[in-house]
């Protein structure tokens, strides 16, 4: 646990809330993978969705103060990363151009 900051505000309570907000913001990125009338904007959606859950992870690690978060989150890019170049390599195989 980190002490308190100014105001009696934890910079744990505030890594929390920054963990939170991207989770919000992950739920419209959610619709633009759902939704998204190319394959592009639904690859593109899927790797920031990737994305901001290594960063939420990050940021549970130092809220929590638990290592092992951080072990998941690289293990997490390294999955979005290999999925991206799949993905990717399918697409261009069947005939469409990213």
């Amino acid at each position: 646990m980190i002490p308190d900051g100014v105001g009696g505000v934890g910079v744990d309570e505030v890594f929390l809330a920054a963990a939170g907000a991207f989770v919000v913001l992950a739920i419209g990125m959610f619709y633009r993978a759902v939704a998204g009338p190319t394959t592009q904007d639904r690859l593109l959606a899927v790797n920031v969705l990737g994305t901001n859950t290594v960063v939420v992870l990050a940021l549970l690690t130092v809220a929590f103060d638990e290592a092992w978060f951080l072990d998941v989150a690289l293990i997490y890019a390294l999955l979005n990363f290999l999925l991206s170049i799949a993905i990717s390599k399918f697409t261009v195989e069947r005939g469409g151009v990213l």
